[in-house]
Formats: structure tokens, C-alpha cells, sequence
């Protein structure tokens, strides 16, 4: 028998106006205690997880960062990135109290009644850099994606200071303080694989010149095989480092292939995926890849990626390091912003964004 629809939002008015317009989020409709989901988070067949090949054997590569300048650990990083796209990174320099208290600054803003929330909205929000919203862009897609989020750009300690949530604010700003070291190290071992041993500061500006962390929460589901909590997509940033709880449920397209790999949680540890920036960056040597995560029937689960960017105003392309001996670039140069607005204009696609920037 077909799964009966939720009753009280046939009309997609008024699921506009709850769950967007008055700041309930997908939160608020998990609250409600429906039994069926609403039919405007269904999505069409061919994206929901039982459609897909799940090959349980298989993981992404766990890296000991205890001692980052090891030639083996920067080789493992390097062949991580070239192959997977994703890996994992345990005894790296972050302290746990650090992950753990950011954590619970996650629930705590997610706690926060929607009226307060909805002070960060697209349409309440003081600044473009502070965003509390769901999905992933609602006017652009066909079916709604069952998460919340808070997203929050960085500019200065004085911006963040004075605009966003006091709910988070000073334990984000010491999970991005805490984890620079860990992406400097990345990145310089990243660069060494691509035999640029040198990041001065214009390289450096390129590399890591802006950062977002999110706030994700995906609240208990109901029918979650119908939806998906975050769709199939490649990251914009040259790197993401991702914390995520106990819960589980972040999936990445294996290489060259139609099979999904879970990324199980591993306490203290970070998920690193390299995005596309550095794709482009590195003429394709690091691969930005596809994941998603499922929705979840019995528990809420949180996590919080940083999105290590170019600044907008950069362009982006093949490092010139890569080209001079006659490699031939397979990308452009593409203004940055310019390619971020084209990620953000449509619903999550896969790998499509990318072909903005192929030659």
C-alpha cells in the first residue's frame, strides 16, 4: 500500500509559511509528531537511499595525524585525496572538549524557540553572513531536503561578536580557531603532493582566504526512505572539515562507481573532503566527490562542517605550478563568487556545478 501523506500541509502555502516564514524548520515538523511525511519532501525515485548500492565492506581511508610531518602521513593524505575525495583524521590537534562543546552549542541554538531562531532568516537577518534557514535552496528545488540549518561566514572577531547567536558564537569561533591548525597542516601537505613546497601568503589567501561553518540539525523523520536529509552534491570549498555526532548517516560515492560507502562516526575524530575548488586547483590530481546523507527515523543527529574557501573576489584555476612544464589545464580561470552563486541557483545536482568551470 502506498505510505498515506501527511494531512495538515497538502496545501504547500502553509508548509511555506510554517516551517520557512515562522522559523519551525523541519524541527518543527518533527515535533508535530507527523506519521506520514509531507508530500513536498518526497523525492522522485532515483534519489532516495534504497535505490542505491550501499557496499558495507568498504571505508574511507582513517589517518593517525599524530605526527603530521611523517613523509607517510603526507603520502596517505595525498593518495586519500587523489583516490577518495574523503578520509578521516584522528589524533590531529583539535582537543576533544573543543568538538564536544560545539556540539552541544549545535542543540542549544537548534533548542532555541523559532521565534528567536527566525531573527537569522534570509528575510530577518541583519547581515548576509549569518543565515538560519532549510534545505538547501526551497525555491529552487523540487522536493524539499529534511534539514536546518545556521550558517555562519566569517569576516572578523568584531563582526561575529556583535552578529551572531550568542547560543554558539564563542564556542564556533574556538572550533574554527583550534581546527586552523589542523587545515594549515592539510593544506601544506596537499600542496607538497602537487610539488608546490611553498604557501606564501598570496597562496595562502587562495587557498583558506574565507570560511563558513554550518550549524546542520536533521531532526527525526518520518518515512525517511522517501527523503533525504542533504541530496547528492559536491562541496564549493577547497577543503570541508566536518564534525559529526555518534548518529551516523553521511554517505560518499565510492570512485568511479555507483556504489555508496558509509563514513562511520569515530569519536574525536574530523571528516576531511577536498572541494571543488581545489579540484580546479589542482587540474583535477584531488577529487572533489558526491556525497549525501539519509534522513533518520529514530534519532536527531547534528553535525558542523567549515568550508575552507577562496575569498570571493579570487579567481580560480589550474595553479600556475601545474601548467608551466606543459600540463594541459582542464579547467579555467572562474571568479570564485561566479561559482558559488551557480552552486546556490539550483537544487543539488551531483557533480554538475563543475562543468562551470571545464574548458
Amino acid at each position: 500500500m502506498a505510505p498515506t501523506r501527511a494531512e495538515p500541509f497538502n496545501d504547500s502555502s502553509a508548509l511555506v509559511d510554517f516551517v520557512i516564514n515562522q522559523g519551525n524548520g523541519v524541527k518543527g515538523l518533527s515535533e508535530m509528531g507527523l506519521k506520514a511525511l509531507p508530500r513536498q519532501y518526497i523525492q522522485p525515485l532515483e534519489e532516495r537511499m534504497c535505490m542505491i548500492n550501499i557496499k558495507a565492506q568498504e571505508s574511507i581511508p582513517i589517518i593517525d595525524m599524530s605526527n603530521p610531518d611523517d613523509p607517510e602521513v603526507v603520502k596517505s593524505i595525498c593518495e586519500a585525496a587523489s583516490k577518495w575525495g574523503f578520509f578521516q583524521i584522528i589524533n590531529h590537534d583539535v582537543p576533544i572538549e573543543v568538538l564536544e562543546t560545539v556540539k552541544d552549542a549545535t542543540y542549544k541554538f537548534f533548542g532555541l524557540p523559532a521565534e528567536v531562531k527566525n531573527k537569522y532568516s534570509k528575510e530577518h537577518s541583519s547581515s548576509n553572513n549569518v543565515r538560519f534557514g532549510t534545505s538547501f535552496t526551497p525555491q529552487a528545488e523540487k522536493a524539499l531536503e529534511w534539514k536546518d540549518y545556521l550558517s555562519l561566514f566569517y569576516v572578523s572577531e568584531e563582526e561575529a561578536s556583535a552578529l551572531w547567536p550568542l547560543a554558539c558564537r564563542e564556542q564556533v569561533l574556538d572550533y574554527m580557531r583550534k581546527s586552523e591548525v589542523v587545515i594549515k597542516q592539510l593544506l601544506k601537505m596537499l600542496m607538497k603532493g602537487l610539488n608546490v613546497n611553498e604557501i606564501d601568503e598570496t597562496k595562502e589567501s587562495l587557498l583558506m582566504g574565507s570560511m563558513r561553518t554550518n550549524l546542520n540539525y536533521y531532526p527525526k523523520c518520518p518515512n525517511p526512505e522517501l527523503t533525504v536529509g542533504v541530496g547528492r552534491h559536491s562541496d564549493v570549498s577547497t577543503l570541508t572539515i566536518l564534525l559529526q555526532d555518534e548518529i551516523g548517516g553521511l554517505f560518499v560515492r565510492e570512485n568511479n562507481g555507483d556504489n555508496w560507502i558509509h563514513v562511520p562516526p569515530i569519536k574525536g575524530s574530523l571528516v576531511i573532503n577536498v572541494g571543488d575548488a581545489l579540484q580546479i586547483m589542482s587540474n583535477g590530481k584531488y577529487r572533489s566527490v558526491e556525497h549525501r546523507v539519509v534522513a533518520n527515523g529514530y534519532n536527531n543527529r547534528i553535525s558542523v562542517p567549515i568550508f575552507v574557501n577562496p575569498r570571493p573576489t579570487d579567481m580560480i584555476g589550474p595553479l600556475p605550478e601545474l601548467i608551466k612544464d606543459g600540463e594541459k589545464p582542464i579547467y579555467k580561470q572562474v571568479l570564485y563568487s561566479d561559482y558559488v552563486k551557480h552552486f546556490f541557483r539550483k537544487g543539488h545536482d551531483g557533480k554538475k556545478t563543475i562543468e562551470f568551470a571545464e574548458l
